[in-house]
Order: C-alpha cells, then structure tokens, then sequence
C-alpha cells in the first residue's frame, strides 16, 4: 500500500520537477544523465516560461547538497545550469539568471575551494553570454566584493592559494565583461567598485613580481602557462579594463592605483610603479592620456612635503607617462604640466637650503644626504621638463621657452611663480641654474626657421641680462642655450674646443646664405650679443670652458649671421677684447688676460678663413707665428694646458704679437668692406639694467679709446709724454694753441657722427644723458624741499605716512615777512 501511494505521489508531481530529479544519478561519481539532460533541455526550450521554476528547483537542490557537503550533485547541479543557461536565449532568461547567480553566490560563499572555483567558472561562462535586452536591476556588487576577496587569498597551501586568486582575477574580468557590455555599464566604474578591483589586480600582479625580480623580468609565457600565473592573469585583466575605460570614468580607474602604491610604499623603490604607469598609458585611448598625466600631477601636490625619494619616484613615474603621451596628442595640460614642475623645483630648493641653513653649525651625515636626495628631485625634473619640451613640435616648443624664460629671476623684473625675494643669494642662483638647464635640454635640437623666431626680444632681453652673469656656470649655460638656437646646421660639434685651426675647409661647415630676416635681426639685436661677448670676456672667474663656449658663440655668428656688416662690427669686437687683456681697466688676473688673447688669435684665424681675403689672412697667420715663437702664452693650445708660465707683466709696444686695426683695415680694403667702421673703437650699449644690477656698471669702466693701440692710429706711435719747458708752458696758454686743440676736437666729433654705426652713437648719448638725469636728480633732491608748515609734513619711511609738525616759533621767514 505505502509503495503504491509512493507511485501516486510521484506522478503528481510537476513535470519539470521530474525531469529535473531524472538528471541526477543515484551514485553521483556516474555524472550527468544525459538522456535526462536533453530531455530537460528541450522541455525548456520549448516552455520557456518554465524556466523560472526549474531554476528555483535547482537552486533548492544545490543548496540542500552545499549544506550536507554532496559536492558530487552540487557539481551535476551546476553542469545542469550551465548547458541550460547556453541552450536557453529568450525574454524569460532573465528570472533563470537570478536563481542562476543565486546559486553561484552560494557557492563562492562556501569555504571549500574547489566550490568557489567552480561557481567562480560558472559566472565566467554567464558573462561570456550576451542578452538580447540589458538588465536594469541587476547588480554585481556581492561578486565585485567576493571576487576582490579571492584575489587576498592567504590559504597556508601554496597551490590552493594560486588556484583561489587566479579564480577571483577571472571572476573580476567576468564582472568587467559582463559589466561594460551590459548597458547600465557606469556602475562597475563607481568608486566603491574600482577601489576593491584595482588594487586586488595590483597585488596580484606586484606579489608574483617580488619573486621573478630575482631573476629577472619574466618573459612572455605560453598560453597554457599565463593561466596558472595570477600575475599575468591580472595584468591582462588590468589591461582590459583600462582599454574600455572612457571620458567619464578614467579617473576612477586611475585615482585607486595611486593609493595602493602610497598604502605600500611603492615609490621608492619606483620600479613597480613604473611599469604599472606604463601599462596604463599603453592600455587608454590616446585621447585620454592628458588625464592620467593631471592625476600624477595632482597626486604630485598632494605629496610635496613628503621625502625627497618619494616626490623623486612620483616624478620619474610623471617621466615615463609624458615619454608616452608625448608622441601624441597630450591636449591642454603642456603648460600645466611645466607649471607644476617649476613649482616643485622651487619647493626642492627650499628644502635643500633649509637643510643647510639647519645643520649649518652640524654637519651631520644626514644631512649630507638629504641634499643629495634633494639634488635627485631636481634632476628628475629637469630630465622631465627638457625631454617633454624637447619632443613637442618647434611652435609648442617656443612657448614653453618663453614660459620657462619668465620663471627665471631676473634683476628688474618679477617672476611670475618664483619669488626669489625669500630665496636670498644662494637660493637664487639655484633657481636660475635650474631652470636654465630646463631651458637648455627645451631648446636641443629647435630649428627655427628663422632667427627671429627662435629668439624674439622677449626671450633674449632677460636671457642676456646682467643677472645671469654673476656666475661662470650661469653664464655657461646661457652661451649653451644661444648655441643650441643659432646653430641651424648642427656645426657646434665641429668647433668644439677652442683651437687655431690650420684649415677650416676641413671642418665642412655647413651654411646658407644670409636671408633678410637675420640681417634684420642683427641690425635690432646684434648689439645685446656683442655686449654679451664683451662683458663675459671681462669676469674674473672663467674658466677654460668659458673661452671655449665665448669662441663657439663668435663662430656660429660668424657663420649664421654675417654680413659684411657684421663681419666688420665682429672685428671691431675683437679688437675690443684684446684691448681688454692689453690695458687691463678691470685688473683681471694674468690667466684671463692671456685667455683673451688666445680666445681673439683663435677666432680672428677662423673668421679669416671663412671670408677668404688673403691679405687678412696673411696678417692673422704673421702675428700668430710671432706669438708661437715669442709668446706662447697668447695661443689657446698653450694657455689652457694644465702647467703653463704666466708672464709677469703684458708689453703694450710689442705691435708684433697684436692684432693692429689699420693692418686689417688695409687688408680688408681692397676686397669691398667698409673699413672706415674700423677705426671706430667699439663700445658696449648701455641698458636700463646695468643701473639696477648689482654689478659694476659699464657706464663707469667702459669709455671711448680713441688711442689705445699704436695700430688704431698711425702705426708709429708718438711718446705722449714731453719734457716741461718755458716754451711748453708758454704754447699751452697761447690762444692759437687752444682754438687749434678746439678745432681738432670738433672735427673728431664730426667724423665719429658721419663714420660710426647709429647703435653706438645712440649708446654713447644714452651714457651722457643718464648721467646727466642722475647728478640733476640728485641736485633736485638736495635743494627742493617743501617749506615746512605747522600744520605738519608728511613723510613716507617703509610704506607708512608720517606727519611731523613744526612749532610757529621755530619757523624761520624771510626778513620781508617780518615786521
């Protein structure tokens, strides 16, 4: 009786519930009954509208087994949901799918590994699906937790741990697929997702590069390797989900990268967040590299007081995604970037000088380091700035020169970001230095089309200021950054090194002739590059470098920018700088005299040979064979050797050994110049900052040699000194005498009117007048006072007014006020 009622039951039960019971074995080792299976799957098919229930069927099945641990039907359960989930592609899917992920869910929560693998290759097969018709309350937030959870794994077996976290590595690409295909696709970017995804994947992906580090960086694996290595799982994983980031939600993607490197101190060493940065600026669309490259910058501000190695690691990361986002479109964050970089440099100098002021007494090793670790951040910004600017295009490239330029703290004008006011000396001259050597790797390898545009007067005007002379290395680095604009056919490298060289022909130096607009810019700024010249040939402490950088600059002018005009002016420079070695007005030390010597043998050599007139050539050649003989301390081969004998003392008469003006005007005659220039001595212009610098100004040691050499004149000098006598006596109080010196004066006057360049004569009446305007300033000052009042006089004293009042009493009047 009990059998048969048994019977009965049975056949009142759902059909669904049979077929479903029918697919289960008694000995679950036997498997999946697949006659059953088809059986149900083609019932589903055809009854879709079933599929609801046999899904919860199911689900209540796996979930009795789960908690009796029958992990053999809990794999047949699965079996079952997975060949019905891919035979099944219709509108009531959508409440299978539910039981489906319910059951999954079930099973990741279990604590037995094998379970959590397979629900974990169930979700994977699901995400692999795509919908007709996207889900809107579907959510992924319990698997996103689950997965990131996986990827911790710290089971004490080794293997079991490898197979958990490579199953949440590909649980979170299953999330991610199914996530960005599906159309709510912005919730899988929210915060509170990417801060669980990404660093799961950075772990993994850090963990396993601590022990290949030993031997290396692992190469590519094979296909069946990559799955049994958590790192390369999820580093393609990362890859990914980068590659389908867009606009809206790259910075989320990004911001959680850099809060794992900060939670475990990744910046230094730096090796790993290098490479994850490289994998992010190689994985995004071009478009968005300009973001990654803001959030490096933003997280770079918000690290500035952290130490040196850490903004060092930061900055060098910055490095290699600007290398990368450089070779395309990088879009408005140019100046931005360069902005933030000047701004950490001035940071990194304040720091380094604090240091030093701190332990000025101490000395400590610590502190030793700290600046080196500090000199570390500033090359790695330098190192960035020069390679970022250096693979711009040549009119980005141009802007951000004159962006730099304007940074630099010049004397009489006020940078824009970097108040040197609080710097002092020593921080100044850091600034300075640093950014000129920014400048300098911006502007290696520019090819201006013209010279103008590679140096407009608001770029050259502070770049040749008196500030940036006060040192040998400041005033180095400013000769490099000419060089490297005027030199438009990459000659520098053949005239490195100051030298007479025998034959220049040899060198092939390469030149075009010389357009219009070089001609007029040397005709506005020609005179700021000779002054340049002259007043650095003038500084006590240069070195052999120096002479050497002073002949390239005259060099690449010659060759880049001469004219016969400009040939003359340069000649009439050089003239005036061995005037400077021979009358020795600034009592510069011996080595510098002789250096100017040589400095003007060595380029009065390569400028005859390069305008080819054999007379001036002759005459350059004669007096260097002289020196070579006589005086071998005048030749740069010999002066800039490491033992070399001064002279005590430097010989005016020995015309010999000089170069002489009148020499080279007659051997320059006959070939078409316009020699009458020549005898014109040259003097240096005169600018508004030469009365603001700190300096000795020009205006006091620079004055017109009419007489300097016996050359400039007449070849055979006269002895200006005479006996005192009655007859010398009585010429000099003779009026004839004095109208006949009158005379001699005025036609002087007009014939330096009529013969010199406009530039030196407006140079000379701008001498005069500031003069002038200074000693009237003075005597206004001492003789214009206001009357005093009793009322009171205000006076200014640091920016505060003050008001002091004088008793009736004490006032003194005039007598005709007094009655």
């Amino acid at each position: 009786l009990s059998a048969g009622v048994c019977c009965c039951c049975a056949a009142l039960r759902p059909r669904y519930k049979r077929l479903v019971d029918n697919i289960f074995p008694e000995d679950p080792k036997d498997g999946l009954v697949k006659a059953d299976m088809e059986k149900l799957t083609f019932y589903a098919v055809s009854a879709p509208e079933k599929l609801d229930r046999i899904g919860a069927y199911l689900a209540e099945r796996l979930s009795r087994d789960v908690v009796r641990h029958r992990y053999g039907y809990v794999l047949i359960a699965m079996e079952a949901l997975d060949q019905l989930l891919m035979a099944c592609h219709s509108q009531s899917i959508k409440p299978f799918v539910e039981s489906f992920l319910h059951m999954v869910a079930k099973l990741l929560e279990s604590g037995e590994p094998k379970l959590q693998v397979l629900g974990t290759n169930s979700f994977v097969k699901f995400a692999n699906i795509e919908e007709d018709t996207p889900s809107y309350h579907r959510r992924y937030d319990f698997f996103v937790s689950r997965f990131s959870a996986m990827c911790h794994s710290c089971d004490p077996d080794p293997e079991i741990q490898n197979e958990i976290r490579i199953a949440g590595i590909r649980g979170i690409q299953g999330v991610v697929r199914k996530a960005v295909n599906d159309e709510l696709r912005a919730t899988i970017w929210e915060p509170q997702h990417m801060d669980k995804i990404v660093p799961s994947l950075l772990f993994n992906m850090h963990k396993i590069e601590d022990v290949d580090s030993r031997t290396g960086a692992p190469s590519s694996p094979a296909a069946g390797v990559k799955e049994e290595n958590p790192s390369v799982l999820a580093e393609n994983c990362f890859r990914e989900l980068l590659g389908r980031a867009t606009y809206g939600n790259m910075n989320n993607a990004v911001r959680p990268v850099f809060a794992h490197l900060d939670h475990h101190r990744l910046w230094d060493p730096n090796e790993f967040a290098v490479s994850c940065f490289k994998i992010i600026m190689y994985s995004i669309q071009a478009q968005y590299s300009h973001h990654v490259i803001q959030e490096i910058l933003g997280h770079l501000d918000v690290r500035k007081r952290d130490s040196a190695r850490v903004r060092a690691g930061i900055i060098q990361v910055l490095l290699e995604a600007v290398a990368i986002a450089a070779k395309g479109s990088i879009g408005p964050t140019v100046l931005e970037v360069f902005n933030t970089l000047l701004k950490h440099l001035r940071i990194s100098v304040d720091f380094e000088l604090g240091d030093r002021r701190s332990s000025a007494g101490s000395g400590t090793l610590s502190t030793s380091s700290k600046e080196s670790d500090e000199r570390i951040v500033q090359n790695a910004i330098i190192q960035t700035i020069g390679f970022f600017g250096s693979n711009l295009p040549d009119y980005q490239r141009s802007e951000i020169m004159m962006f730099i330029m304007s940074k630099v703290p010049v004397l009489g004008t006020t940078s824009k970001s970097l108040d040197p006011s609080n710097l002092g000396d020593l921080g100044t001259r850091r600034i300075q230095i640093m950014l000129l050597r920014s400048l300098l790797m911006v502007t290696s390898g520019y090819k201006g089309t013209t010279i103008s545009n590679a140096l407009p007067a608001p770029f050259l005007d502070p770049l040749l200021s008196p500030s940036l002379m006060e040192d040998s290395e400041l005033r180095q680095l400013v000769l490099e950054i000419l060089h490297n604009l005027i030199d438009r056919h990459d000659n520098r490298a053949k005239l490195r090194g100051i030298r007479i060289i025998p034959d220049v022909s040899d060198l092939k130096i390469k030149r075009d002739k010389i357009s219009r607009q070089d001609v007029s810019f040397m005709k506005k700024h020609g005179q700021q590059l000779y002054r340049h010249i002259y007043l650095g040939c003038k500084e006590e402490d240069n070195v052999q470098k120096n002479f050497e950088l002073l002949f390239t600059s005259l060099a690449l002018t010659t060759i880049e920018l001469a004219n016969e005009e400009v040939v003359i002016d340069l000649i009439r420079l050089a003239i005036a700088l061995q005037d400077i070695a021979i009358i020795n007005e600034d009592n510069l030390p011996m080595f510098n005299r002789c250096g100017v010597m040589a400095l003007v043998a060595a380029y009065l050599n390569f400028l005859s040979q390069m305008i080819a007139v054999p007379a001036f050539c002759q005459h350059v050649s004669k007096v260097i064979e002289t020196r070579s003989v006589e005086a071998a301390y005048f030749l740069p081969e010999t002066i800039f050797k490491d033992k070399c004998d001064l002279p005590k003392s430097l010989e005016k008469d020995e015309k010999d050994l000089f170069f002489l003006t009148n020499k080279i005007a007659e051997s320059l005659g006959g070939s078409g110049y316009n020699v009458e220039r020549l005898s014109v001595p040259y003097v240096p212009q005169v600018t508004d900052e030469d009365r603001l610098s700190r300096r000795k100004s020009i205006v006091d040691t620079v004055s017109i040699q009419v007489d300097i050499l016996s050359g400039n004149g007449s070849e055979d000098k006269v002895d200006n000194t005479e006996e005192i006598t009655f007859e010398a006596l009585k010429k000099a109080i003779d009026n004839n005498g004095l109208e006949e010196q009158e005379k001699e004066k005025r036609r002087l006057v007009i014939e330096k009117f009529q013969k010199a360049p406009f530039e030196e004569i407006a140079a000379q009446c701008e001498t005069k007048a500031n003069m002038l305007h200074d000693r009237l300033a003075q005597i206004l000052e001492l003789t214009i006072r206001p009357p005093p009042s009793p009322s009171g006089t205000m006076t200014i004293t640091s920016g505060h007014a003050h008001y002091h009042s004088v008793p009736v009493y004490e006032m003194k009047f005039p007598d005709l006020c007094v009655y």
